[in-house]
């Protein structure tokens, strides 16, 4: 006897949300994650409305997914971390209906552990590699290709483990063409643990590190790492690399570190030239006072592309949403600029599509979708540039508080 198990009412929750062109025809799509559940969901640019495509049941729980391409290719794959201890590559098919499995590696113990992998994922914007991390210690690499019929191939794992360490969050570098680079956010707690009386721990620095995979030597090295913000949480991919139709480059490359109170751009290659620059993230001015005190963490956070442009919506922990943008020649930055841009509920997931709408996942209650009127260039609210502060504001002292009135 075998017992088929499904829930009478299924979650509403979204974890997770990723946008691409899973059909293989020129329409965005969204795939969300609820729990345990993976659902297609299609926008309707001339009507506004969100229509399921596919809602399937995973029987687990779904960790993480991503979204990625492979280089040349039309389609767009999903990757899934989950409870099973395997990395899932899925393919929907639209004559079927369903999502079709193409690639499944197991590399550890099932149950959400925190030393298996499965947590996060980052891709490489090529679409060439993905990483698949732990909350600690672990985090592999595959290799993503295609064979001789063009089916989508995967390697076994490279590992780029660090023992003794947490992971906050991982996030892929688009440096173009040359080897794959990923960023970590890390923290050592191996002096911490020995430490009863708790100095080590005050004085733990938490590390941002870049791995990158060899693609000749088949092998993942710690490229660099160094201390950055200990309150920093969250990665953000800045665009990179030499465009495809010219010598222009898409843009600086580099991450966005988002911390409490500020955001960093650290380049990818400071002996180039490049620079870090560091803004404030504004707060509410409201009339009851208290502003001063209660600090900000980025929750969420989209990079949107457009012809020759690219911008940043990050959103904080109470809903607010900030537009920044970089000014850049090829791969050096000039400046950084950040504004606020609206507000919304606040989100595990936010999705720019190209037709001009942004999904919101939220945290609790519905999801929305807005459309864009426009981007905020030309209203006025205040703007905060690195440029106006001492060292593009890179300083070992806080940088003074700014605010908005909503």
């Amino acid at each position: 006897m075998h017992l088929y198990n499904l829930t009478l009412q299924a979650p509403t929750v979204i974890t997770q949300a990723i946008v691409g062109n899973f059909s293989g025809i020129r329409q965005q799509e969204i795939i969300v994650s609820r729990g345990t559940i993976l659902e297609l969901l299609r926008p309707d640019s001339s009507t506004g409305k969100v229509s399921t495509v596919l809602a399937q049941d995973a029987f687990g729980t779904i960790r993480s997914i991503a979204a990625f391409r492979l280089t040349g290719g039309t389609k767009d794959y999903c990757i899934v971390g989950s409870d099973s201890g395997r990395i899932i590559v899925l393919e929907y098919d639209p004559k079927t209906n369903s999502f079709v499995k193409l690639q499944q590696e197991t590399f550890g113990k099932s149950g959400s552990r925190r030393i298996v992998p499965g947590q996060m994922l980052a891709v490489d914007p090529k679409g060439r590699s993905v990483m698949i991390s732990a909350v600690e210690k672990s985090k592999l690499v595959y290799i993503l290709n295609r064979d001789t019929a063009a089916n989508l191939t995967i390697s076994s794992p490279l590992e780029a483990h660090r023992n003794g360490a947490i992971i906050q969050d991982i996030v892929g570098v688009d440096v173009g063409f040359e080897n794959p680079l990923f960023a970590a956010l890390e923290i050592d707690y191996t002096e911490s643990d020995a430490d009863p009386s708790g100095q080590a721990f005050k004085n733990a620095e938490k590390m941002l590190t870049f791995y990158e995979l060899d693609l000749g030597l088949n092998h993942v090295v710690r490229k660099h790492s160094e201390p950055t913000d200990r309150r920093a949480n969250l990665l953000v991919q800045v665009p990179g690399g030499q465009s495809a139709t010219n010598n222009a480059f898409d843009g600086p490359s580099g991450v966005l570190v988002c911390c409490e109170d500020h955001i960093i751009y650290r380049p990818v290659d400071i002996d180039g030239g490049a620079v870090s620059h560091r803004v404030p993230i504004p707060g509410r001015r409201t009339p009851w006072g208290g502003d001063e005190e209660r600090g900000l963490i980025i929750t969420s956070a989209v990079m949107h592309k457009m012809k020759g442009a690219f911008f940043f919506l990050l959103q904080s922990e109470i809903g607010d949403l900030y537009k920044v943008t970089l000014e850049h020649e090829e791969e050096v930055v000039k400046s950084m600029t950040i504004k606020y841009f609206d507000t919304v509920p606040t989100a595990t997931s936010l999705c720019i599509l190209k037709s001009g709408f942004l999904f919101v996942a939220a945290e609790g209650g519905n999801h929305h979708l807005y459309q864009f009127q426009k981007l905020g260039d030309d209203d006025a609210e205040p703007e905060f540039t690195s440029n106006s502060y001492p060292n593009n504001g890179i300083s070992p002292s806080p940088l003074p508080r700014c605010f908005f009135r909503p």
